[in-house]
């Protein structure tokens, strides 16, 4: 069963008229449905169509949030052979919000982090709902380590609404965690390949997203901060979350138009959650071939290409 959001009604209600006859057929077999149902899935899908060539940020805001989309623990199962995860930062705990280890990648070694958000209410308290605390960018900083030791190429997959911002967070450094991580991935003379897969929420993001290669999903979101956060500060109304979205252009088109994303990852139709094994093979194939690019550079070619990335982001508009 589908979670359906708000405005994929139409797509709901046809939807649910196939489960009633493929139900009535099941209970009846001298009922035979099939042409209804073959008519009502071809309505589905131009509903589907319609409706996902025209999102707006907000609504691509719900789709990045979708519970049912795939996380970092689905893109590791399927991308990565051999994935050792390591815990703890070896100075305070161990954070699970921010997944990280060594793994194979289509053959090749490479150290992997991530951020996984939890896909029920078990998980999702595990994981702190995918907003790590410094411990966590500590552990971050471990792995960008041991990747720049030996030579390992570095794969990150960003879905986090932002670094957790509890008080036993901010009195451990939350601020200078998060600062350090990013200093280390752009100091690294590894290839560093990001990937925004769902929520790609402030210095929560970025401090494991500052790689070579950026690239977005395409009802991914990137953005300095939550629409409803955008919303309460300047407007002191979160209720003005989707006119925040709007104005703040946090989608993978206007990132890409703006030079702070490499590409977008095409979805399949009605967004990742539809066909996740699609998009995790579509993923590994954009990783591999940045990978691929990137195989012949000296290591202070890439760090100085990855530095020279950022200090570019906004100077041509």
């Amino acid at each position: 069963m589908h979670n359906y959001l708000d405005f994929e009604k139409p797509i709901s209600d046809l939807e649910g008229k196939i489960i009633e006859l493929k139900k009535l057929a099941s209970e009846d077999e001298s009922i035979d449905t099939t042409d209804e149902i073959g008519r009502l899935e071809v309505r589905v899908r131009e509903a589907i169509l319609e409706i996902y060539s025209k999102l707006n940020p907000w609504q691509k805001t719900q789709v990045a949030r979708h519970p049912q989309r795939p996380h970092f623990v689905d893109y590791a199962k399927t991308l990565f052979q051999e994935f050792t995860p390591l815990a703890g930062d070896r100075k305070f705990s161990e954070d699970a919000a921010i997944q990280a280890g060594l793994a194979r990648f289509r053959g090749q070694p490479v150290a992997v982090v991530g951020q996984e958000k939890g896909n029920d209410t078990k998980t999702r308290l595990k994981h702190n709902f995918g907003s790590p605390r410094p411990e966590g960018y500590r552990k971050a900083i471990r792995i960008l380590e041991m990747a720049d030791r030996f030579g390992l190429p570095v794969i990150s997959l960003v879905d986090t609404a932002g670094a957790y911002p509890g008080v036993g967070a901010e009195e451990r450094g939350q601020a200078e965690a998060i600062a350090r991580s990013t200093e280390m991935c752009l100091g690294v003379k590894v290839p560093l390949v990001s990937v925004v897969i769902g929520e790609g929420g402030s210095g929560g993001a970025i401090a494991i997203a500052t790689g070579n290669k950026v690239y977005m999903l395409e009802h991914s979101i990137y953005s300095v901060i939550s629409p409803e956060g955008a919303a309460s500060i300047l407007w002191r109304d979160s209720t003005r979350a989707r006119e925040a979205a709007t104005n703040m252009k946090i989608t993978a088109e206007d990132l890409k138009a703006l030079g702070v994303i490499d590409g977008i990852i095409s979805e399949p139709l009605g967004g990742a959650h539809r066909d996740p094994d699609s998009v995790i093979a579509a993923t590994g194939d954009m990783i591999a071939n940045a990978l691929g690019e990137m195989a012949s550079r000296s290591g202070e070619q890439l760090r100085n290409e990855r530095r020279q990335k950022f200090l570019n982001i906004g100077r041509n508009l």
